[in-house]
C-alpha cells in the first residue's frame, strides 16, 4: 500500500464512521480497523516492507489516519449515546415493587432451627456431594442394600455421589469432636424418587443428632420421644396428632418412624396420605452402637439418638400444600397465598 491508497482508504474508514447509525456497526468498524486484526495495526506491522526513504512519510500518515479515526469514532459514539439517552424526570412518582416472601420451605427450616435452638441444638452443615463412607458405610449401611443402587442413588463412579440424606453431616460431626454434641443438620438431599405427589428426586431434609457421655447422661428413647413431640406442637400446633410405630433402620437401634396426622383429610383418608390417615414424617431411633464404633466412639461410653424428617412433608401439612412439586414451580399465585 503506497501513500495515495493509504489516503483513500483514511476517507474511506472516516466515511463509514459518518454513516455508521448503531452502536453494533461502531464497534464492527472499530475492531475492523482498531482490533488486533484490524486494518490499521496490519498496516503498522507491514511498514518494514515500505523503502527505508518513504516509511518517515507513510509513518506519519497511518498515524495521522490512526487518530483522526479514533477521534471521529469517539464523537460518533458519544453523539450517539446522547441521542440515545432518556431524561429521568425526578417529578414523576417511582414504580412500585411489591414485597416479597420467604419460601415456604425456607420458613420451615428457620423455624426448626428455632425450635430445637430453645432445647439446645446447634445448626451444623455439611457438603452436598459426598463419599461412600459418610454416606452409607459408617451409617452402617449394608452393601446389598436398596439405596446403594444406582436406580436409587445419583452416583459419581463409585466413592462420589449426591447425598441421600443429611447424617453425613452427623458422621463428619462425631468423627471432629467429642460429645456432647446436639445438633441439627438441615440441607437439600437427591434420590431418584419421583412416585407420587409426596416424593421428588431434589427434597430437602432436617436431621438431628444427641449424644452424650455415660454415666453422666445417660441418653433414652424417651427423651427422643418427647423432642419430636415438643417440635410437633411448637411447629403444627396442639391439634397435630403424632404417631411412633416401631421400623428398622441400619443406624439405629430401636428405631421409630414419626407420622403426623395428614394435613388434607384431617385423618379420613385420601391420595396424599394413600387413604391411611397419616403421613410419614420423620424416622428416628437411638444410634446403633456400629455408628459409633465407625467414628472412633466407644459404644459402651456413650449413648445418643438421632433423627430425620423431610422439611417439603413439614410444609406440607403445615400449609395444607396436596402437592410437593407446587414447592418448586415458582408460580407466583401459590406463593402468594402462603405470604
Amino acid at each position: 500500500m503506497d501513500l495515495c491508497e493509504l489516503e483513500k482508504s483514511s476517507e474511506i474508514s472516516l466515511q463509514e464512521v459518518a454513516s455508521a447509525d448503531t452502536a453494533q456497526a461502531l464497534e464492527a468498524l472499530r475492531v475492523k480497523y482498531l482490533g488486533r486484526n484490524g486494518l490499521i495495526p496490519a498496516i503498522i506491522k507491514s511498514m518494514k516492507d515500505v523503502p527505508k526513504e518513504e516509511r518517515p512519510a507513510f509513518g506519519k500518515a497511518v498515524q495521522a489516519w490512526k487518530a483522526s479515526f479514533e477521534e471521529a469514532l469517539q464523537a460518533k459514539i458519544a453523539s450517539s449515546t446522547k441521542e440515545n439517552h432518556v431524561e429521568c424526570d425526578l417529578t414523576q412518582p417511582g414504580m412500585w415493587y411489591e414485597p416479597g416472601i420467604k419460601h415456604p420451605l425456607s420458613r420451615v427450616i428457620e423455624e426448626t432451627a428455632e425450635i430445637f435452638g430453645k432445647l439446645g441444638f446447634t445448626v451444623a452443615d455439611g457438603p452436598e456431594l459426598e463419599n461412600k463412607f459418610n454416606n452409607f458405610t459408617a451409617l452402617n449401611t449394608p452393601p446389598h442394600h436398596p439405596s446403594m443402587d444406582r436406580s436409587d442413588t445419583f452416583w459419581f463412579g463409585d466413592d462420589c455421589l449426591l447425598r441421600t440424606q443429611t447424617s453425613p453431616v452427623q458422621i463428619r460431626a462425631m468423627m471432629s469432636a467429642k460429645p456432647p454434641i446436639r445438633i441439627i443438620c438441615p440441607g437439600r438431599t437427591y434420590r431418584r424418587d419421583t412416585t407420587d405427589a409426596t416424593h421428588s428426586a431434589n427434597f430437602h431434609q432436617i436431621e438431628g443428632l444427641y449424644v452424650d457421655n455415660l454415666p453422666k447422661k445417660p441418653v433414652s428413647l424417651a427423651d427422643l420421644k418427647s423432642v419430636l413431640a415438643y417440635f410437633a406442637r411448637e411447629m403444627m400446633g396442639d391439634s397435630v396428632k403424632v404417631r411412633f410405630r416401631p421400623h428398622f433402620f441400619p443406624f439405629t437401634e430401636p428405631s421409630v418412624e414419626v407420622d403426623f396426622s395428614c394435613h388434607v383429610c384431617k385423618g379420613s383418608g385420601c391420595r396424599v396420605c394413600k387413604d391411611s390417615g397419616w403421613i410419614e414424617v420423620a424416622g428416628a431411633g437411638m444410634v446403633d452402637p456400629r455408628v459409633f464404633k465407625h467414628v472412633g466412639y466407644d459404644p459402651s461410653a456413650v449413648s445418643g439418638y438421632a433423627f430425620g424428617f423431610g422439611v417439603e412433608r413439614i410444609a406440607m401439612i403445615k400449609y395444607g400444600i396436596p402437592d410437593i412439586r407446587w414447592l418448586y414451580e415458582n408460580d407466583i399465585r401459590f406463593l402468594r397465598q402462603l405470604g
